[in-house]
């Protein structure tokens, strides 16, 4: 069955939860196709978002496909009714299997055929046959089904930008339906795109974000939209073509009790880190790569430390080779929390290059740890790191020039390193915490229930 033909026909509507009372404990499914704590935002979001809500007294259910979420204080025990949370709320994580088609070391596989249960994963196998993208689409359809098998268990439902076309049909039945959109895919398409090299390049490139077309139509029809910063509202109204009075501004922010100072970690001469997917252009890599070898001409000691994968070929391994920089960065991937938070704390400099985000939390961590930031003017970063020279360096996106003298600056400045981190941390406590995200999410669960609920009342 063709995307399309699910959109237009769907399975038969389903019943929605009753409306909670204003003010009690909220019991919340929280979907995400993709929730890998180490790849990407969604795994986060869903993380820290789901431990705050608990720790309001809400009960909230994730939702999640493989790579599976890492969840704060998850139970594993259901009953005979679904989970069985303790008094004050609590988080369950319910595994929605996917395929799992792009797991490592083997992605891209094909499934044997004892794996196949039903049509969504012959939708999901033929998608990725043809070079699109299935994840949204069918962890959508997997996501209906279970909450039709569900009815009344929750008072709202939250997507994590899934915006599959199963989402249509749970809107469609009344179900209280809030979904978070960190930006628009279409972004990162653009982006990549106009780095592809040759015409096959781009044609790979518009089959794989194929599903974009069916997330824009998704994100028009849905009633309550989030997204995580004023820039990440605009590129949504302006991309996506939601209604303006359809997107609500909450931000996200950092675990500021985990990320902060610490004067016994020693810092290392000449450090620089970042938190970057090599080779996706969006992250601006190869710049800081660039001026990476630009600043060693003058500090020899300046080195780099990538959080993310290593990618063999393409642009940021080209650049390494070409400039010598073999020995002078090194790429770290599935650390501990505290082994990433010590990791920032050691540096003198930490780096967000990128071309665009739709909020940035890794600027938001560096800050929280007092670490002084160099950062682009890419999208949101500015909402979430502040003016240049108050609580960060800002430097123009795609500028390696621009970066060099940056870091160069605090590399050899201690004083400025000590008053802007300290401002960029007291800039996260005011603004940017888990718990004020937390709290700012539950005010929209709570509008999107009474709307619901006053809609059924004039039927």
């Amino acid at each position: 069955m063709t995307a399309e033909a699910v959109q237009a026909t769907g399975p038969e509507p389903l019943r929605a939860a009753p409306p909670a009372a204003e003010g009690a404990p909220l019991r919340i499914a929280l979907l995400t196709y993709r929730g890998d704590p180490f790849c990407g935002g969604q795994g986060v979001y869903v993380r820290h978002l789901s431990r705050e809500l608990a720790r309001l007294g809400h009960r909230v259910e994730v939702l999640g496909a493989q790579p599976y979420p890492v969840l704060d204080g998850a139970d594993g025990a259901d009953g005979a009714d679904g989970p069985d949370y303790p008094a004050g709320g609590g988080v369950h994580l319910t595994e929605l299997a996917s395929l799992d088609l792009y797991r490592q070391p083997d992605p891209f596989r094909t499934p044997k055929a004892h794996e196949f249960r039903d049509w969504i994963d012959a939708l999901e196998v033929g998608t990725m046959w043809t070079g699109g993208f299935p994840e949204p689409l069918t962890f959508s359809l997997r996501a209906r089904r279970h909450l039709a098998a569900r009815r009344g268990a929750f008072d709202v439902v939250h997507d994590n930008q899934t915006l599959g076309y199963g989402l249509l049909g749970l809107d469609r039945a009344g179900f209280p339906l809030v979904t978070t959109i960190h930006h628009p895919i279409t972004v990162d398409r653009k982006l990549e795109l106009d780095a592809a090299t040759d015409w096959r390049r781009r044609a790979s490139v518009r089959r794989w974000y194929a599903f974009s077309r069916m997330q824009k139509r998704v994100a028009k029809r849905l009633p309550t939209v989030l997204t995580v910063s004023g820039s990440s509202r605009q590129e949504i109204v302006a991309d996506l073509g939601v209604s303006p009075r359809r997107v609500h501004v909450v931000p996200i922010g950092a675990d500021a009790t985990l990320f902060s100072p610490d004067p016994a970690v020693p810092q290392i001469p000449g450090r620089i880190v970042t938190t970057s997917s090599a080779d996706v252009p969006l992250k601006g890599l190869v710049y800081l790569i660039e001026a990476l070898a630009k600043l060693r001409t003058e500090q020899p000691t300046a080195h780099l430390v990538v959080v993310g994968k290593r990618a063999d070929d393409g642009p940021v391994a080209a650049a390494i080779e070409r400039y010598g920089l073999a020995d002078a960065v090194q790429f770290v991937k599935g650390i501990s929390d505290a082994e990433l938070v010590d990791l920032v704390r050691g540096a003198l400099v930490a780096c967000v290059p990128s071309l665009y985000e739709g909020f940035s939390l890794p600027a938001a961590e560096a800050m929280a740890t007092g670490t002084p930031l160099v950062a682009t003017t890419g999208g949101a970063i500015p909402e979430v790191a502040g003016p240049d020279g108050e609580t960060c360096l800002a430097v123009p996106p795609g500028d390696a020039g621009a970066l060099a003298q940056a870091i160069g600056r605090l590399l050899e400045d201690p004083a400025l390193r000590a008053r802007l981190g300290a401002a960029g941390r007291e800039r996260v406590l005011r603004r940017f915490t888990w718990e004020q995200a937390a709290r700012g999410t539950v005010e929209h669960y709570r509008e999107a229930i009474r709307v619901r609920a006053a809609a059924a009342r004039r039927r």
